[in-house]
């Protein structure tokens, strides 16, 4: 196994190439090591490229589009980890678009771990409930919609 040293500039790179292709619906998983683990909601952990690769069909199978601020974002670095918090915004397959701060889906703090220019491991927190459909299992949620638009 080779490893080979990274600066934090390259690994912010990856990280950001990452979310690029994600908005322009290219495949992300080149980016990824043989190995590497990826959690997201809803969905759970994907170990080893192939199973990333079926949890990606899996999320644009209801996603029509995606985009991801991430000129805005918040970047933190430390080591290998490179943290990115932000916003987005899209739409569903079946046509509800979500935004940030407008709909409850669309912030997101994805944390990433990048070693020889790969990603190792990504852990994605986020409310995976793009087209609000989930919604009457949260009281707090009715009362908010009761008392009409959010700010």
């Amino acid at each position: 196994m080779e490893t080979r040293p990274m600066t934090e500039e390259q690994r912010k790179a990856i990280a950001l190439e990452y979310f690029r292709r994600m908005d322009r619906g290219e495949s992300v998983a080149e980016l990824f090591d043989e190995h590497a683990a990826f959690y997201f909601p809803k969905w759970g952990m994907a170990r080893g490229r192939a199973q990333i690769e079926s949890l990606f069909r899996d999320l644009m199978g209801i996603l029509e589009s995606v985009s991801h601020d991430i000129a805005h974002a918040n970047i933190i670095q430390q080591g290998d980890l490179v943290v990115v918090e932000g916003t987005s915004s899209g739409t569903t397959k079946s046509g509800r678009n979500w935004r940030a701060g407008v709909t409850h889906a669309g912030l997101w703090c994805d944390v990433f771990e990048i070693r020889d220019f790969r990603i190792q491991r990504c852990y994605v927190y986020l409310d995976p409930d793009y087209g609000d459909n989930d919604t009457e299992r949260y009281p707090w949620l009715q009362r908010k919609a009761d008392a009409g638009p959010r700010t």
